[in-house]
């Protein structure tokens, strides 16, 4: 294929999940269900929280902020598909999917910094419970919660500068529902050598940094745990950051899954799949997750629901 410059505006091909006419009808009504329970499910955590002062807290503070999150990540590519499906229309303009891809990087990165924000809430309210309320002052949290902010923007300027400098092919098909950074990446006709180390540097810094910290949370929270002599006590104190880890590792989980399918595996539409855990599966998870597994949450959300309209 002819390289052509981004300059010419080149116009990709989003081929989704499946070409199948027959299995168009069960995509919409499955991601539409998806996308409905995420962002329903999402404000209602968020209505309980913001409506329940006993949860005026730093934890709930990152949580619903997380909340918003995961609304905005879903919401960078699912309407998209939906839409390509009811119109059967399914280019997209260059300009249209680097905003797209960007905007994915910037709430995903955000996801990814937020979890790190909590993971730290969790440390400092176990390891070192006494100095918690000095610790996380409502002007840390703000501080937290806007050099999470600011590093996402970062990443998102760093993804759209680094793509808006390579050369695609014309006609070229996007073998997924949404433009995923690894798919453009691999679509590219620049020298491949630079462009993955530059991933790879990039992934490194905004990716590996945070679960480094989480993992060192972690570690040093177990630690603190096991110190503790009674079992009734250490049951206390794991329950107080249960819901985190499951999200955590459901996050990073599907994230790695996604990963290791696009490295070992040929098929390009296997790697599609797998993106939908974390992209769509996960945000629509989290908040059957915090509900189901915290007590203060499920009063908040009975008697959000049983107010009076």
């Amino acid at each position: 294929m002819e390289p052509q410059n981004i300059t010419g505006i080149p116009e990709f091909l989003l081929l989704g999940l499946s070409e199948d006419p027959e299995l168009q009808p069960i995509l919409f009504g499955m991601f539409l269900s998806m996308y409905l329970i995420t962002v329903l499910g999402n404000l209602l955590l968020i209505l309980a929280m913001s409506s329940d002062p006993h949860l005026h807290t730093p934890m709930y503070f990152f949580l619903s902020n997380l909340s918003l999150a995961d609304i905005a990540f879903t919401s960078t590519t699912v309407p998209k598909m939906l839409m390509n499906i009811c119109t059967q229309h399914t280019v997209i303009s260059y300009v249209d999917c680097l905003i797209q891809m960007s905007f994915f990087i910037f709430w995903g990165c955000m996801d990814n910094l937020l979890l790190t924000a909590m993971a730290y809430d969790r440390f400092v309210a176990i390891c070192a419970p006494l100095h918690y309320p000095v610790i996380m002052s409502a002007q840390l949290c703000g501080l937290l919660l806007f050099a999470s902010f600011f590093i996402s923007l970062l990443e998102f300027q760093l993804h759209y500068v680094m793509f808006s400098q390579f050369t695609f092919c014309r006609e070229v098909e996007i073998p997924h529902f949404f433009c995923d950074p690894s798919q453009l990446l691999n679509l590219a006709c620049s020298d491949p050598t630079v462009k993955n180390i530059l991933m790879y540097l990039i992934s490194a810094i905004f990716g590996g940094v945070p679960v480094s910290l989480i993992l060192f949370s972690y570690v040093r929270i177990v630690s603190s745990i096991l110190r503790v002599p009674s079992s009734g006590g250490k049951y206390k104190a794991f329950s107080t950051c249960g819901s985190h880890l499951s999200v955590v590792c459901l996050f990073y989980g599907t994230g790695l899954g996604v990963y290791l399918s696009s490295a070992f595996s040929s098929s390009l539409w296997k790697g599609a799949v797998a993106s939908v855990m974390y992209s769509v599966v996960t945000p629509m998870l989290n908040p059957f997750i915090y509900s189901l597994r915290n007590r203060d949450i499920k009063r908040a959300l009975k008697r959000l629901l049983s107010q009076p309209a």
